[in-house]
């Protein structure tokens, strides 16, 4: 299985993009999947994909079909 490696900022980006967003789109998602499956992550990010997974529980971020929301 080919290793899965995440870009430096990678989840402090999607925070961000998310927060502002309210939504997270296709490629968000393939981020956070990736995200998930690192076990590398540091106890920081690890915290922030927990509230960022808690959100998406609670409704508080909206799934969107598109690919990204940059035009």
């Amino acid at each position: 299985m080919p290793s899965i490696q995440l870009l430096p900022g990678a989840i402090s980006e999607l925070l961000a993009t998310v927060k502002d967003t309210r939504s997270i789109t296709q490629a968000d998602r393939y981020g956070l999947m990736a995200a998930i499956m690192d076990e590398t992550l540091c106890e920081e990010d690890r915290f922030c994909l927990d509230r960022l997974l808690r959100s998406l529980y609670r409704g508080r971020i909206q799934v969107v079909d598109e690919v990204s929301t940059v035009l």
